[in-house]
């Protein structure tokens, strides 16, 4: 029996070890060559901003093919080339199998891998996360009739065990998540940023507030899948917490979230 997290950060390792698990699904970067184009252009017009700072971290986190960080970095190029001169480009990325693809994407362009963002050499920094955050583990309590209980999983299904966490009233049969992951990722970007200058820029999909909702998804083959199959069979995911992290990220500014569409 582990915890829900421990077996969520278990199965999603399994999974991105495979030789192509994006192949079961689809993203923004991989549809239109303007997603990477705009977040290059954001990443060059912040820089600016920042009093253009020579070397300046470019650093994405969980790259998928390097689709994103290949348009992004072909605009910045043609339009604010000052940019792509300061710049160096770290990948966070801990899968042997997607570092190859993202080395395919990015020949001939300078590239550092770290396996986590706290590896990423100190200075100033602009970071891009898409949908990196909702693969992140999470934990999740149930409202019973005694009190809240957290779920674990064994053998393919949820396990309750009495919960030692403070959490707010409500009504029976509630489901609340916590993503303890994304809050200390979120800690750690706000120190850094507030420390030694500069942005991250986080795209991802979940409710602008705290709500309560069992998110916890499961995707293979581009078809929903049982979150709690063999690990490494599905990639899993559940909502960000937008407010959570904005929380956990005192010290530096936060803005946002707005709609993914209006930011573009």
């Amino acid at each position: 029996m582990e915890r829900l997290d421990t077996f969520m950060a278990r199965a999603n390792a399994a999974f991105y070890a495979q030789p192509d698990p994006l192949a079961h699904f689809t993203t923004a970067p991989e549809i239109s060559q303007a997603f990477g184009e705009c977040l290059g252009l954001w990443a060059a017009v912040t820089w600016q901003q920042m009093g253009a700072p020579a070397p300046v971290w470019l650093v994405e986190l969980g790259p998928g093919r390097g689709t994103l960080m290949a348009d992004a970095w072909r605009a910045v190029g043609e339009v604010v080339p000052g940019f792509q001169a300061a710049a160096r480009i770290a990948l966070v990325e801990s899968s042997a199998s997607l570092r190859t693809r993202q080395g395919a994407a990015l020949a001939g362009i300078p590239v550092q891998w770290f396996d986590r963002a706290e590896d990423v050499p100190p200075g100033p920094t602009i970071i891009l996360a898409n949908e990196f955050c909702d693969a992140l583990p999470i934990r999740q309590f149930i409202r019973r009739e005694g009190g809240w209980m957290e779920r674990f999983v064994a053998h393919g299904a949820f396990v309750e065990q009495p919960c030692d966490q403070e959490l707010p009233e409500a009504p029976e049969g509630s489901v609340l998540e916590r993503g303890e992951a994304g809050q200390a990722l979120a800690a750690h970007l706000a120190a850094r940023i507030a420390a030694q200058g500069g942005a991250a820029l986080l795209l991802d999909y979940g409710p602008a507030e705290t709500a309560l909702g069992d998110s916890l998804q499961a995707l293979r083959a581009h078809q929903a899948a049982d979150p709690l199959g063999p690990p490494g069979s599905a990639d899993l995911t559940a909502h960000v917490d937008f407010a959570a992290l904005a929380r956990a990220a005192a010290g530096a500014d936060v803005h946002g979230p707005i709609p993914q569409g209006l930011f573009l």
